[in-house]
């Protein structure tokens, strides 16, 4: 009887084990910036000048030109910084992206509007996608990939943003 226990105790933790976490970890080099190519619908982690990773991406919902106002649907364009993250997002995981900075504020205010912001590389989170861009301004991934980003990117690295 006590060998059935032990076995089952055995299998038990083995089984555990297996069970995922969307926080995964990561060893290789550093990921020194990210770049996303809104035309091609990619997105690449960068050490230096080689690329780690790449993916497709999602992009908001009028994807042309660079983010002017709140709800505009597009996603901005220029260097930004990755500058807060979000393991509760209704996204899965999210990066936030550092928009709007001193200039879209001014652009925005200059024409009487809100610049915007709450932008994130996130995961596609749980609802049925439709449509290739879709998001509100934001850079979305799959869950599975951005479990992989969310470990490789640290807050403060660089990200460019290219038309």
């Amino acid at each position: 009887m006590w060998f059935i226990r032990v076995l089952a105790l055995i299998a038990l933790a083995f089984g555990l084990s297996a069970c995922g976490t969307k926080f995964k970890t990561y060893n290789g080099p550093e990921v020194t910036s990210v770049q996303v190519h809104k035309g091609e619908r990619k997105m690449y982690l960068l050490h230096n000048d080689k690329v780690l990773k790449k993916y497709d991406v999602a992009l908001g919902f009028t994807p042309i030109g660079h983010k002017n106002f709140e709800g505009d649907g597009r996603t901005p364009e220029g260097t930004y910084r990755i500058n807060r993250r979000n393991p509760n997002s209704e996204f899965h995981l999210s990066l936030g992206i550092s928009y709007p900075n001193a200039d879209d504020r001014a652009f925005a205010a200059a024409n009487g509007k809100p610049p915007g912001g709450d932008i994130f590389i996130h995961g596609w989170s749980r609802r049925p996608i439709k449509q290739r861009d879709w998001t509100a301004g934001c850079i979305a991934v799959k869950d599975r990939e951005i479990e992989t980003i969310y470990a490789m990117v640290k807050d403060g690295t660089v990200i460019n943003i290219l038309p």
